[in-house]
């Protein structure tokens, strides 16, 4: 394995805010961050900062470890050691979307067939945050931002694009996201299939719901991150430990899409597009 050292960041105190300065704006349903789940976090860090040039800024949060990955200074994500007992699990990335109430929106996640995984918590300078599953049992975080959303833009390479959903049944899911977190759903008009829809919110595409395939498949969210090169970036996978799960092809709007598996186990989708292809454009 290619060993890579990542980028020295300053070391964090606590959680950044997600905006810096503060913003007035509060955007429902926008992805604002999301988290690793992962059981090797020293393999996982030196995996995407080879991958993408994100710098690692390790933190202490309430005794628990905790890393803070940046694209071009700005946060974007972050990484959460697993326990122990999660070791058969391999690692997961979890998406978070934006709320204005997060107890309200707790309510109706569990009184429309969701769970409550992790509770609503205070992070000073971040805001409130829960993890919650859906009624097919993927998690998904809710944020309630502390410090305003960013306003919508283009992504930039590094950035998170886009996150979708797989499940057995499109719109009975599609009905669960309308229902407890507020997002509108409408046919996917990208695409042939029928059954795929896009989730929207504040009239912008926020991220899509497809059907499973494949042999015994489980429900679950791929995030997919944009890249400037996407032969260059997955060159560079093998190296790191990873393996590219399914090659580039084109897809909608002039993309190329790749999925790969990362060193630990986690699954994570890249997209190179021409300008204007960004899905979030093209509702």
């Amino acid at each position: 394995m290619l060993a890579v050292a990542c980028p020295p960041s300053a070391k964090a105190a606590k959680f950044p805010p997600l905006n810096n300065p503060a913003t007035t704006e509060h955007l429902p349903g926008k992805l604002v961050w999301a988290d690793l789940i992962t059981t090797n976090p020293d393999a996982a860090t030196k995996f995407y900062c080879g991958l993408l040039g994100w710098t690692a800024a390790p933190l202490e949060q309430k005794g628990k470890g905790y890393t803070v990955f940046s694209n071009n200074g700005t946060p974007v994500a972050g990484l959460a050691p697993r326990t122990a007992r999660g070791e058969s699990h391999p690692s997961r990335w979890i998406g978070f979307y934006a709320v204005t109430d997060i107890g309200a929106t707790l309510a109706l996640v569990t009184k429309y067939g969701g769970t409550v995984r992790v509770g609503s918590r205070n992070f000073p300078d971040r805001g409130y945050q829960a993890i919650v599953t859906d009624k097919d049992t993927v998690p998904i975080g809710i944020l309630q931002s502390g410090s305003g959303d960013s306003p919508d833009g283009e992504p930039a390479p590094g950035d998170w694009n886009w996150f979708e959903l797989y499940v057995k049944s499109p719109k009975d899911t599609a009905e669960f996201y309308h229902s407890a977190i507020g997002f509108d759903f409408a046919p996917d008009t990208s695409t042939d299939r029928k059954s795929d829809l896009v989730l929207s919110s504040e009239g912008r595409a926020r991220g899509g719901v497809a059907p499973l395939s494949g042999e015994n498949p489980k429900p679950s969210w791929l995030g997919v991150i944009r890249v400037a090169d996407l032969d260059a970036t997955l060159a560079k996978v093998p190296g790191l430990g990873g393996e590219v799960l399914l090659a580039p092809h084109p897809v909608e709007f002039g993309s190329r899409f790749a999925i790969i598996l990362d060193s630990t186990g986690g699954t994570v989708g890249l997209v190179q597009y021409a300008d204007n292809a960004n899905p979030a454009n093209n509702p």
